[in-house]
């Protein structure tokens, strides 16, 4: 590893992040197994989550089979819940417990009691993935969706024993708040403190929900951008925290006498603006953007989160967007006509002290023609740290412009940023039937030619014109256009050049590699013209 690259990663951590690392590594909170506080009356009514999509199925008497990240495998076959050889992302969904709140959970509700009991005894507490704080974070918020839905219905899920785990789980978390992590990890961590708190009564109870809003308070204010994206402008991460926000303003319309008021104003406040981010960042298809570390099937679509938003009776501006529409603060837009949508990428890779989710996609931009999707960013399909994951993250995986073979910005290990892209939006609008934007970035300064890149872009009624800038020496640079699989569309460019097909692979969903193609143009003397048309 280059002390160099090390240097430019770790001079923008917090110091938190910095002796909070190894506070994690070396501390252990005691293990308090103290019989669970009593439950908490929630006078209000409680309304259903958003549903998942099922994950776990019977295939026999006490052989279960999960389905996570494109890949089913048996207990059995995973090596049961914590092998070293089943990638780690696997493993940790195995411990989140999502089929609760997924589809028909209610007709499988034996097949979870005995999978929860299960967990409880084979997974003792402190050991394992199961007891790190991310996915405690998770499975306990499940449990209590579940059973509160369960309830509702005028039934129960958890028993004594699986209550009890709950409240040593909730003990544990709170000793262990990955505050080293920051970002949508302490978020998830405050989001269970939150709910734990809410079911739970008594002055245990009390003390967990006032820990949890003061913290979930203090995240919201500063993750939550002024536009309403999520500070890591990942829109499948953006996705996943509205819906947390959804969740606690459910949690706050049940528990009507002992939740927070302050952060139920918060969550009202927030969930609007939210729900307009990610129809900014949405596709006529329905679907994300994929930009940085995104990918369709992990959080909820805006059709079920804005569904869950309304049976909360929480408010949202519908009316139709505009041709141009600037996240300013994110740095995204979003262009449209009736033909077409383009979505650009002209921000930051994200915070400074927190680029793990980001891509080398400064400068680059997803098309869709006629409802579909025909230009695309590679997607994600892994969150190993292997040669594949380092090239999902580099910028010729996206569509912009490569220059000298180099990343915009220097992606390493499978979350790390050393140096990295700074973007500046330019100017952005709509006129005479022409919506428009353009911003630069200077991600690639540190090349001997010191270049910087400018793009255009002007949406009109039937192609989109792309006029790129590149200032400064180079010897090699290359604009790249992912095609959808299936998709084609015409290219014109000045000055004239040669158009290169090259073999490549979408990833739209974990654990997915779809064969596709990639154009490239060379970028001549400095600058090129990229017309799309259809």
């Amino acid at each position: 590893m280059s002390l160099g690259r090390y240097f430019h990663t770790v001079r923008h951590l917090r110091p938190v992040q910095v002796y909070g690392r190894l506070w994690h590594r070396l501390a252990r909170p005691r293990v308090d197994a103290r019989p669970a506080p009593p439950l908490a009356s929630l006078p209000g009514a409680w309304t259903a989550p958003a549903w998942r999509e099922p994950s776990l199925r019977e295939v026999s008497p006490g052989r279960y089979a999960f389905s996570f990240l494109s890949v089913e495998r048996t207990l059995a076959e995973a090596g049961g819940w914590d092998d070293t050889g089943v990638p780690r992302l696997w493993r940790y969904n195995l411990h989140y417990f999502d089929d609760l709140v997924a589809r028909g959970a209610a007709s499988r509700r034996d097949l979870h009691r005995a999978l929860i009991a299960r967990w409880i005894a084979e997974n003792p507490p402190g050991a394992g993935s199961g007891w790190e704080p991310y996915p405690i974070s998770l499975r306990v918020v499940n449990w209590i969706k579940a059973e509160l839905s369960e309830r509702a219905a005028g039934r129960a899920l958890l028993d004594d024993a699986a209550n009890a785990s709950l409240a040593v789980q909730l003990r544990w978390l709170r000793g262990r708040l990955e505050r080293h992590l920051q970002g949508n990890h302490l978020w998830a961590n405050a989001k269970a403190l939150v709910a734990g708190g809410t079911y739970f009564g008594g002055a245990e109870g009390d003390a967990l929900l006032a820990a949890g809003a003061a913290l979930f308070r203090e995240e919201l204010s500063e993750q939550l951008l002024a536009d309403g994206g999520h500070y890591e402008r990942s829109p499948m991460y953006h996705a996943t925290m509205l819906e947390d926000v959804l969740d606690l303003t459910a949690l706050a319309r049940a528990a009507t006498l002992r939740f927070p008021a302050a952060l139920r104003d918060d969550l009202e406040r927030a969930a609007p603006r939210m729900l307009r981010w990610l129809r900014v960042m949405t596709h006529p298809d329905g679907g994300i953007a994929l930009f940085n570390d995104a990918a369709f099937g992990v959080a909820g679509d805006l059709a079920t989160l804005s569904a869950y938003s309304r049976t909360l009776g929480v408010p949202f501006d519908e009316r139709p967007l505009a041709p141009c529409e600037a996240l300013r603060d994110s740095g995204y837009v979003r262009l449209s006509n009736e033909r077409a949508v383009v979505i650009c990428d002209i921000a930051d890779v994200g915070p400074d002290h927190l680029p793990g989710h980001a891509h080398a996609d400064t400068l680059s931009f997803e098309l869709s023609v006629h409802g579909e999707r025909v230009l695309v960013n590679g997607g994600t399909s892994t969150y190993e740290r292997d040669a594949e994951r380092q090239r999902q993250r580099g910028t010729a995986a996206h569509n912009t412009v490569v220059v000298d073979g180099a990343d915009s910005s220097e992606v390493w290990g499978a979350f790390r940023v050393a140096r990295r892209a700074r973007a500046h939006l330019l100017h952005a609008g709509a006129f005479d039937g022409v919506a428009f934007a353009e911003g630069e970035h200077d991600g690639y300064r540190l090349l001997p030619g010191r270049v910087t890149h400018r793009r255009r872009w002007e949406l009109r009624d039937r192609s989109l014109e792309l006029r790129d800038v590149l200032v400064g020496a180079y010897g090699e640079a290359r604009a790249h256009f992912l095609l959808a699989p299936g998709q084609a569309v015409r290219f014109e460019c000045e000055p004239p050049s040669t158009l290169i097909e090259e073999a490549a692979a979408w990833h739209p969903r974990f654990g997915q590699s779809v064969p596709t193609i990639r154009r490239a143009i060379p970028v001549l003397g400095g600058e090129l013209l990229t017309r799309v048309s259809w």
